[in-house]
């Protein structure tokens, strides 16, 4: 019979997943069949695609991606692989975003941010203590290698503005716009749909503050402008950023800017 195991082609007279797998190893072994993880045995079929992955061990670069690729819907990890995207901002929305890509796969990412990581950083953006007083830039391309280091990172720690966008996202397909600052939103955004006219931007506006979850939606602005949040909460003054609406916020940039990679262009 053939098979796929771990990305390769193999012919085996198994019948079983367990009989791929020695009794010793089975407790310490990630089994994953056609793209489901499990623990059960499962017969196997003619040209079944398999994992077998030591817990705790980085599996190899082709093994990696191989496994990804099973893992995600078919014919999505190629796409998603190829795909060239910018992060504008590394804070609350930035952070979180550029870590869901990172995990997704996502082959390029220029990460462009000015600042630091400091304290009051930690109550919603993906840094850790050992993070504090690092540039934005260079911790975040430091958690990605960890989850993924066959990533291509690009960071860029300089302030964005009009003169310098175009230049820093020039062969991006997609730019994440993730600024607090109201007029650098702005100015990015209509940098992108002015000077840029094969670029799509994914924008975030309105998630402070412990409100409903289900207020937070993705819209479709423009023809290659997308925008995320509910629109109207921003952080002031009894009203603060949180984790939660923050992370909900970036979930709905990244999946959009999934979606664009997958030329889906409804939000």
């Amino acid at each position: 019979m053939r098979i796929l195991l771990n990305g390769k082609e193999f012919f085996t007279d198994k019948t079983s997943l367990f009989q791929l797998v020695p009794v010793e190893n089975r407790e310490n072994t990630v089994k994953i069949i056609n793209g489901f993880q499990t623990s059960d045995d499962v017969s196997l079929n003619e040209n079944d695609e398999i994992f077998l992955i030591e817990k705790g061990k980085m599996p190899e670069e082709n093994q990696l991606e191989a496994m990804m690729s099973a893992r995600h819907t078919p014919k999505v990890h190629e796409k998603v692989k190829n795909a060239k995207v910018g992060i504008a901002g590394l804070g609350g929305l930035g952070s979180n975003i550029a870590v869901a890509l990172a995990r997704l796969g996502v082959g390029h990412l220029v990460l462009a941010d000015f600042d630091v990581v400091e304290p009051s950083n930690l109550n919603r953006q993906s840094y850790f203590i050992s993070h504090l007083g690092m540039k934005k830039t260079d911790a975040l391309a430091d958690e990605i290698r960890q989850i993924n280091p066959f990533i291509s990172v690009e960071t860029v720690c300089r302030r964005i503005t009009l003169d310098n966008a175009e230049e820093i996202f020039h062969d991006c397909e997609i730019v994440c716009e993730a600024f607090d600052n109201p007029q650098a939103k702005a100015e990015l955004i209509n940098t992108v749909l002015e000077k840029m006219p094969d670029v799509k931007i994914v924008s975030g506006s309105g998630m402070a503050g412990y409100l409903s979850s289900n207020s937070i939606k993705t819209t479709h602005r423009f023809s290659r402008l997308y925008v995320c949040g509910d629109m109207e909460n921003e952080a002031k003054q009894g009203c603060g950023l949180m984790s939660p609406r923050v992370m909900i916020c970036a979930g709905h940039q990244a999946n959009m800017i999934l979606r664009l990679i997958l030329n889906e262009n409804t939000p």
